[in-house]
């Protein structure tokens, strides 16, 4: 299974529960996405996350597109996770990664670990095939918490 998941880590000097704030408001998510994939949500909904929430985004590959994620995993201040992909009839074709944050108090501030799973996903052969997309998610995971960091920690 840990095949089907990819994790990157990064210590950022800022409170789990300032991070937290910002994973749990998804009209905040495109001011860290590292994939320039993301485009805010749909009609600047922003609704705090909990358990069970469903949440829109626009994003963009090639074309515009939409997803629906539904947030499966929720420890306050602690751990996020939500299921994303389209619903219908695409849905059963693409939808089943889930991305995750994990947050552990450290010394100086909180190791933050984003984690990529396509367990679940429909798509998880081709999204692994010749290690081309899943080295670019890995690069853009980075480029996330790098963004996460500064803006949580007010660096230019």
């Amino acid at each position: 299974m840990a095949d089907w998941i990819l994790t990157v880590e990064r210590e950022i000097e800022a409170p789990p529960e300032a991070i937290f704030d910002v994973l749990v408001h998804p009209a905040r998510h495109h001011l860290i996405d590292g994939s320039g994939m993301l485009r805010g949500s749909p009609d600047g909904e922003d609704e705090r996350l909990a358990l069970g929430s469903k949440f829109g985004m626009r994003m963009h590959l090639f074309v515009n597109y939409g997803t629906v994620n539904r947030v499966v995993e929720l420890e306050e201040g602690r751990r996020i996770a939500w299921q994303t992909g389209p619903e219908g009839t695409m849905g059963r074709l693409v939808a089943g990664r889930v991305w995750r944050y994990a947050l552990e108090p450290t010394e100086r501030g909180t190791r933050v670990s984003e984690s990529w799973d396509i367990t679940g996903d429909h798509q998880r052969m081709l999204l692994k095939l010749g290690g081309i997309y899943w080295n670019k998610t890995r690069r853009d995971m980075e480029r996330t918490l790098e963004r996460l960091d500064r803006l949580v920690t007010a660096k230019a």
